[in-house]
């Protein structure tokens, strides 16, 4: 169990599982800098991130709902959380009955290949569970191009990843250095590729590879 000072950022869990340099240059470092696509997604976030509540027959959705885990050392925001009544749910303040938490998380764009928005609605879930004493079966990602909801199973392979992915973070947070950089093709998408230089710093100077170039030059 985490103290709530020990706490790190859910969202970290998709910078991790993307690039472990990146997450340390986020969080550890303290680095930022915005693109398109970061910047397409903030502007997302920032309207659906807007607390509140509504109701309608059936379904109770929590907007902006702060959730934390001390089993699993995270905190973070969730975009929205249906709860829909179920004779198997969760008791809820001021609501008649039993409510299932149902987490929907919003994203720019479309599905990826990856798992990386998978593992950030898991972990929301996983947090939720751990607050409301509940299982979750499953959740959504709604995708801002096909505008319409991809649904997620957390399933026991979902759920390893992401608590993985949890302890790791801790592991690299308390290690508190920065991984040595390594280009793939997936850096030319990030936005802190001119921090980072993966081209360069993948392939430090050396001074053999000077010599070797300098006798060669002179050799011409």
């Amino acid at each position: 169990m985490y103290s709530e000072d020990d706490l790190l950022p859910l969202s970290g869990l998709q910078h991790l599982m993307f690039c472990e340099r990146q997450w340390a240059l986020i969080h550890i470092e303290q680095l930022w800098d915005e693109n398109r696509l970061t910047a397409e997604g903030r502007l997302l976030h920032q309207r659906t991130h807007q607390p509140g509540s509504e109701s309608r027959p059936g379904i109770r959705t929590a907007r902006g709902l702060r959730v934390h885990s001390l089993r699993l050392g995270l905190v973070g925001e969730t975009d929205v959380v249906e709860f829909c009544r179920s004779e198997s749910g969760v008791a809820l303040t001021g609501a008649e009955g039993l409510w299932q938490p149902f987490p929907v998380e919003y994203k720019r764009g479309r599905p990826k290949k990856d798992a990386w928005d998978e593992v950030q609605l898991c972990a929301q879930a996983l947090c939720l569970e751990d607050m409301f004493t509940c299982q979750i079966g499953g959740g959504a990602l709604f995708y801002g191009e096909p505008r319409r909801r991809h649904p997620v199973i957390f399933s026991v392979e979902l759920r390893t990843k992401t608590e993985s992915l949890a302890a790791r973070m801790h592991e690299l947070y308390q290690l508190g250095t920065t991984p040595v950089a390594g280009y793939e093709p997936k850096c030319d998408g990030c936005s802190l590729m001119a921090r980072c230089m993966p081209r360069t710093l993948a392939r430090p100077p050396s001074v053999a590879r000077y010599l070797a170039r300098a006798l060669a030059s002179g050799e011409d």
